[in-house]
């Protein structure tokens, strides 16, 4: 491809509205244009890329034995009303009418779609196991779409479904899934982690998630070396401390604490460490407000807190008049002595002695508090985020937290949709049997961002290979004033072709500089540069991406390089 002739449209300047570097770089290299908040024009340049992307999945998903098909964007009500999420899924959902008042809406999932399907179509055992995907356009209503494709309210997304006879079967579906799932970002040629994950509003008992791992992640990712472990920060599970508390060596006492609204007042009015402290939180439960105890370090963790069933779901905090009705003080003075709520404490609670807490009166704080003494022994349950240095909750490893962004989710649904659609097929008996389903998303636009966020320096982006738009790029100097380089170039860019790589041919009449600085923008793996001393000396000035140097091969060399670099 001629550069001159390819349309594309490079930017010096940092777009305002771009937060992240892959937003940043995906509008100044020119792959995306944005035309309204959270949708995205895939220019050729971007679209070359997400074709890539798109190939290797769906080579994977065909070789695990994934059928293609292609269902509708836009899905009727009356689908999502079976399963009750056209209210839960709330304003997510874009419901649109059409001209004769009846209700759709534009797709940000298919499981109600396909379940359809599988009630029309899969009638006994016979047909069984069977798994559909398909590469299609999503649209969910996020309330702030941000960081490009990364979070943007329309985007393309690999949704695959399986069905069998069982949860045996499910199984075996469900692991050709994750091994799927593993070749394709191994092939990518990207760094990621699978971790353990809530199902969320998808439903089903089990789900991982496939994360690129990068510090600007917006998840956080529990993990071990030691054991191999992993897990989304949202399910990553504590565990009791070994050994016994500490007996209490300090007397229990009322101390004043004006102005102190938070674990920070505290530590920093007293001198002590945050992990001498509890905090004390209070939510809406089930049946009135609930305490919630944690050691003044440690966060609550959402996920784990709304299933307890005592507790309200989804997590509702305490507004300030609940709380002085209920305790009688403001918040930043409560802790759990003498309160009179339900109190659930964490695991992490368990093993303090002398500790300090809220006294349940504005301005006042209780030190040496202890158990047994001062309060009951604590009954403890996991409902905190993990952090670095926990162990893993087999014992055997410890926790080190990174950021992922997660590109890819394989849940074990069961029999959540098929039972409420009606989903069945006759067994061997000529019973009929509820189907188990599972579900497989990939983000495709997501992966584009990420590699991006994985790979980059202060120049542009460094394309892991597979994923390049193309594989070399040929910067020809001052050939529009040379007719002997002119000529070589061109020869060489027919040449590269016939060999099968995909070259971008930078013909412009521009400055050396300009093409250098767009080629390090664009972070085409292989760069040639063709120039009269070179030519003199039968030589080509190469550099891969990732080289802080460039290097002067005879041409042969040059081009063997190149061939043995991208054999495919």
């Amino acid at each position: 491809m001629r550069f001159s002739e390819f349309g594309l449209t490079t930017l010096k300047e940092v777009p305002a509205e771009a937060e992240i570097v892959s937003h940043k770089l995906m509008l100044r290299a020119g792959l995306i244009r944005r035309l309204a908040s959270g949708l995205f024009t895939w220019m050729p340049l971007g679209l070359r890329v997400l074709r890539k992307v798109e190939a290797v999945v769906r080579e994977e998903m065909n070789r695990a034995g994934a059928l293609e098909l292609l269902m509708p964007a836009v899905q009727p009500a009356e689908l999502w009303q079976k399963t009750g999420r056209w209210e839960q899924y709330g304003p997510l959902l874009l419901r649109m009418s059409d001209r004769h008042d009846r209700d759709y809406c534009f797709g940000p999932t298919h499981e109600e779609v396909i379940t359809d399907i599988a009630c029309r179509e899969l009638r006994s055992y016979k047909q069984l196991p069977v798994n559909f995907y398909q590469i299609q356009t999503k649209f969910r209503d996020e309330i702030r779409p941000r960081f490009g494709v990364m979070r943007s309210r329309e985007f393309i997304m690999k949704d695959a479904y399986s069905f069998d006879m069982d949860e045996d079967g499910l199984e075996v579906s469900y692991q050709k899934m994750h091994a799927a799932y593993t070749a394709i970002f191994e092939r990518l040629g990207l760094k990621f982690r699978v971790v353990w994950a809530d199902s969320g509003e998808i439903g089903g008992n089990k789900s991982q998630e496939f994360h690129v791992l990068a510090d600007s992640g917006e998840d956080a990712i529990a993990y071990s070396e030691e054991d191999n472990y992993a897990s989304n920060i949202e399910t990553a599970a504590t565990r009791l401390a070994d050994g016994a508390r500490p007996e209490a060596s300090q007397p229990f006492e009322k101390i004043p604490t004006p102005g102190v609204r938070s674990i920070e007042d505290l530590c920093g009015l007293l001198d002590i460490a945050a992990e001498q402290t509890v905090k004390t939180l209070i939510v809406e439960g089930t049946d009135g407000p609930i305490a919630i105890v944690l050691r003044g370090d440690h966060e609550l963790n959402a996920v784990k807190a709304q299933k307890i069933s005592a507790i309200a779901s989804p997590l509702t905090m305490a507004d300030s008049a609940t709380i002085q009705k209920a305790t009688g003080s403001e918040p930043g003075s409560l802790g759990p002595v003498g309160l009179e709520l339900p109190i659930i404490y964490d695991h992490a609670v368990a093993n303090l002695a002398d500790f300090y807490c809220g006294a349940n009166e504005t301005g006042h704080h209780y030190a040496g508090v202890n158990f047994d003494r001062d309060l009951p022994q604590p009954e403890t349950v996991d409902i905190r985020n993990v952090v670095a240095g926990d162990p893993t909750p087999g014992g055997t490893g410890t926790l080190s937290i990174a950021r992922g962004i997660e590109v890819g989710h394989i849940f074990q649904l069961g029999t959540k949709y098929s039972e409420a659609m009606g989903a069945t097929v006759q067994d061997r008996d000529g019973n009929d049997r509820v189907l188990s389903m599972g579900c497989y998303g990939i983000g495709i636009t997501r992966i584009v961002a990420a590699a991006i966020e994985q790979n980059h320096d202060d120049d542009g982006i460094i394309w892991p290979e597979p994923l390049a738009p193309f594989d070399v790029v040929l910067v020809p100097i001052n050939m529009h004033r040379s007719d002997t380089v002119r000529e070589a170039a061109e020869a060489l860019y027919d040449e590269l072709q016939g060999q099968g790589l995909g070259v971008l041919f930078d013909d412009r009449d521009v400055r050396p500089g300009v093409k250098f600085a767009d080629a390090e923008l664009l972070g085409i793996p292989h760069r040639l540069v063709i120039s009269e001393r070179g030519l003199a000396a039968n030589e080509l000035e190469y550099r891969h991406r990732r080289d802080e140097d460039s290097r002067d091969l005879n041409r042969e060399a040059a081009l063997n390089l190149l061939k043995e670099s991208t054999i495919r």
